[in-house]
């Protein structure tokens, strides 16, 4: 059992911010993330510890999935109610502040830069969103990614190069902004 914590351990910031990016809050997204990790322990925990990381993406895929249905579900009962479009204040990133502690127009840079890249992705419509995140920050392989998003190859050949393409295009707007 402790290699699973370990495993947890490792992923949970990963998985927190990806849920954060896709529902723009920090409690939907905390409730993802537990939900996820719950059913991995309960479900998976006999499995492989090699199994753990494929099993856990895409648990943690289909509960931001059913967020989304469900979001989709209370727009259309509650229609009058406006959206509430403000991200949640991100969790601070306590490496983030050791790099650049001594350097607090670096610091200041960086985050900006962070900030700005974070936006680009959460403008992303959320198969591009989550195919980028599988693909660049958990490093998934394409068919890795196909399996956890239940598509096929070509599909997460062709999120993954639009959202890089849209990506591209919001920070050159951003850039031009400035």
């Amino acid at each position: 059992m402790r290699n699973m914590e370990r495993f947890l351990k490792d992923i949970e910031k990963r998985a927190f911010r990806m849920a954060q990016l896709a529902t723009k809050s920090e409690a939907d997204a905390l409730d993802i993330v537990q939900e996820a990790m719950l059913k991995l322990v309960t479900k998976y925990g006999h499995t492989d510890a090699q199994e753990w990381k494929p099993l856990f993406l895409k648990i943690l895929e289909n509960r931001i999935l059913d967020w989304h249905r469900k979001e989709q579900l209370k727009s259309k009962l509650f229609f009058w109610r406006k959206p509430d479009s403000q991200m949640d204040k991100p969790v601070p990133e306590q490496a983030e502040a050791e790099d650049h502690q001594f350097d607090p127009a670096g610091q200041l840079l960086s985050e900006q830069m962070g900030q700005q890249f974070l936006a680009c992705i959460e403008a992303l419509p959320i198969k591009q969103q989550q195919c980028f995140l599988l693909r660049c920050w958990e490093g998934l392989s394409i068919s890795e990614t196909a399996s956890v998003m239940g598509i096929n190859h070509n599909s997460v050949k062709s999120h993954y190069f639009r959202a890089n393409e849209k990506l591209r295009q919001l920070q050159q707007t951003l850039e031009d902004e400035q």
